[in-house]
């Protein structure tokens, strides 16, 4: 059986981890099979282990368990949608919507489209790529790549807010990941041209640099368990496992997470001590996609907390 490579530091903890293959007491598959030309990007999975994940190129929605590997299309997307960051809230899956500038809001029961919401118009290519979202507070907060703004959805309506403080936007793809910290108090962003990581104010867009040990080059997907934030390095194919402190203003890298099941994963989630990562499979431009996707499953290292068996709103 395969087993989870871990890199660099914590000899210890790898030691103990190498020792056991992933499955080893988690009764879950070690890889689940996605749709055939599915083309995923991102995931968001319950308490009782139901998962969704959106198709980059149609906005179509998946849903299935972690516990059996079945799962089916729930909605099947259509032209000018499309689905990369997802978030589970309340029985409402919050999506963001890429090159489209827009954010989606869909059922998790039914599937059914509830709301768009346009934060902002491209008029050509390459304007505006709405790439996460988070939960904080009462409001979906949404990241945009290209632009350098967070968008708020919540009572009030789609609110801009602009980045400020340390961040500042160059050429490429700028900040991708997003994930709530102290009960929504905080924001943490990855910039993943550059490799930082930065704690946002969600009612100011002042943004703060979380100074780090290396950088996190390529960061896409975010988990924060507890302290440690596994950071997705997509065209690096690993996870970095970044130990913070206290006051979010600084972390290390101390290891790294590599797996034979890695083909550029894009986003993770977890449910108990078990991360589940979709690979995005992307290829240089003009290249013909790949026809299979799955999710990978590996092990926390270290984390703080565990999922507990109480029902959620999904199904």
């Amino acid at each position: 059986m395969r087993r989870v490579i871990l890199a660099a530091a914590w000899a210890a903890i790898a030691a103990t981890v190498l020792a056991a293959p992933l499955g080893a007491g988690s009764r879950l598959p070690e890889r689940i099979a996605l749709p055939n030309n599915f083309q995923p990007e991102g995931i968001a999975i319950s308490e009782k282990g139901t998962f969704y994940v959106g198709s980059i190129p149609t906005g179509a929605i998946y849903r299935g368990s972690v516990k059996t590997g079945q799962g089916e299309i729930i909605n099947p997307g259509g032209p000018g949608r499309a689905s990369i960051g997802v978030e589970l809230d309340d029985g409402k899956l919050f999506v963001a919507g890429g090159g489209t500038g827009k954010g989606f809001v869909y059922s998790a029961r039914s599937g059914d489209l509830l709301a768009t919401h346009t934060f902002f118009t491209p008029t050509a290519p390459g304007q505006t790529f709405v790439n996460d979202v988070a939960i904080a507070r009462g409001g979906a907060y949404f990241t945009d790549s290209i632009r350098q703004f967070l968008y708020r959805v919540g009572r009030g309506g789609v609110t801009a807010i602009p980045l400020t403080g340390d961040i500042q936007y160059v050429a490429g793809f700028n900040v991708n990941g997003i994930e709530a910290a102290r009960d929504g108090k905080a924001l943490i962003i990855v910039q993943s041209n550059l490799g930082k990581l930065f704690k946002v104010n969600p009612r100011s867009g002042v943004a703060r640099e979380i100074t780090l040990n290396e950088p996190v080059t390529n960061g896409d997907g975010l988990l924060l368990d507890g302290k440690t934030l596994y950071v997705v390095q997509n065209f690096n194919n690993r996870v970095a496992v970044v130990k913070l402190d206290r006051r979010l203003s600084s972390g290390r890298v101390v290891t790294h997470i590599t797996d034979p099941d890695f083909d550029v994963p894009t986003t993770i989630d977890d449910f108990g001590k078990a991360i589940f990562a979709v690979n995005g499979r992307f290829r240089p431009q003009g290249t013909p996609p790949p026809t299979e996707f799955w999710l990978a499953q590996f092990r926390k290292v270290g984390g703080d907390r565990d999922h507990d068996d109480h029902d959620d709103d999904d199904d």
